[in-house]
């Protein structure tokens, strides 16, 4: 079992920044990817940005590309999303997400969790 418990969601105006973190405990790390997903009301959850935890390699939405950044602390088993150029229409629910794959889609995440509000103001 992986425990994931995110941090750092808030209301924020469109060009600002945000941080969210995502702290796992658990099973070992070493073959598993961890990144992050996203719901907007009325919307399918969708994939934002991935990290291999074995040679943190990423992964990011062309939606998000150029303004987000996934990084993370080994010290802490804690990954980051470093939100610039915050737009609109990137208000969601962000959940942190892990997985023993590559996968960018929600149904095949292992571990889910809770989710962390982001809301951006034009």
């Amino acid at each position: 079992q992986v425990q994931l418990v995110e941090s750092g969601g808030g209301l924020v105006q469109a060009g600002g920044s945000l941080r969210l973190s995502c702290a796992a405990s658990g099973r070992t790390f070493s073959n598993i990817a961890m990144g992050w997903f996203r719901q907007a009301p009325g919307k399918e959850r969708e994939f934002v940005a991935r990290i291999r935890w074995s040679d943190s390699s990423t992964y990011y939405a062309d939606s998000v590309k150029g303004r987000f950044t996934i990084f993370r602390d080994n010290a802490k088993n804690t990954v980051y999303l470093q939100m610039n150029s915050l737009k609109p229409e990137d208000t969601a629910v962000y959940y942190c997400a892990a997985t023993y794959s590559d996968t960018t889609t929600p149904n095949d995440v292992h571990y889910w969790g809770q989710g962390t509000q982001v809301t951006v103001s034009s």
